[in-house]
């Protein structure tokens, strides 16, 4: 890599002679061609990059022709098959919606299922003491709501006495 950025003197210029059809041309070598020349080398893509490029045409090349027979055989499986599809259309769209029910069926039973399990190994962990993901929520909720029970339960208590003297007020032998 050092070797690529090193400053590298500029050559003699050179005059040589070429012959061009029936003139000859004089070129001087060193100048600015040689610079150009420099820039082009240093810029050209090294053999890792160029061989990720081949294997990346080469894949590229592949895989749309994969697509073209693929997308060949389904046309063709079409053009063949539709006539036998249609025919037989009476049995597929029952089969069809019994399968498809079916499965619908099983996949709703399945996730029930992981559900259910998830749920009870959650329970499991909870009552055990192992302090589940979410069990500190569950805790603040139950004293919540025992809480409410208690306040509910004065409350209650409190003018619960209240009625009945009132009760008795209204109706005197009861």
């Amino acid at each position: 890599m050092a070797d690529r950025h090193s400053v590298q003197p500029q050559a003699q210029r050179v005059s040589t002679t070429r012959p061009t059809g029936g003139t000859t041309m004089v070129t001087t070598g060193g100048g600015g061609g040689g610079t150009i020349l420099k820039r082009i080398q240093e810029h050209a893509p090294n053999s890792t990059q160029v061989v990720g490029l081949l294997t990346l045409v080469i894949s590229g090349g592949i895989l749309l022709f994969l697509t073209g027979l693929t997308l060949t055989a389904v046309v063709m499986g079409l053009i063949f098959f539709t006539p036998l599809i249609i025919l037989s259309s009476p049995i597929w769209v029952p089969a069809g919606t019994v399968l498809l029910i079916a499965s619908a069926g099983f996949l709703s039973m399945t996730g029930f299922g992981v559900s259910l399990l998830a749920v009870c190994s959650w329970m499991y962990k909870y009552f055990r003491g192992r302090h589940p993901p979410g069990s500190d929520r569950v805790d603040y909720a139950r004293s919540r709501i025992a809480d409410t029970a208690s306040h509910m339960k004065d409350y209650a208590r409190e003018y619960g006495g209240y009625l009945q003297s009132k009760v008795k007020d209204a109706a005197p032998g009861a």
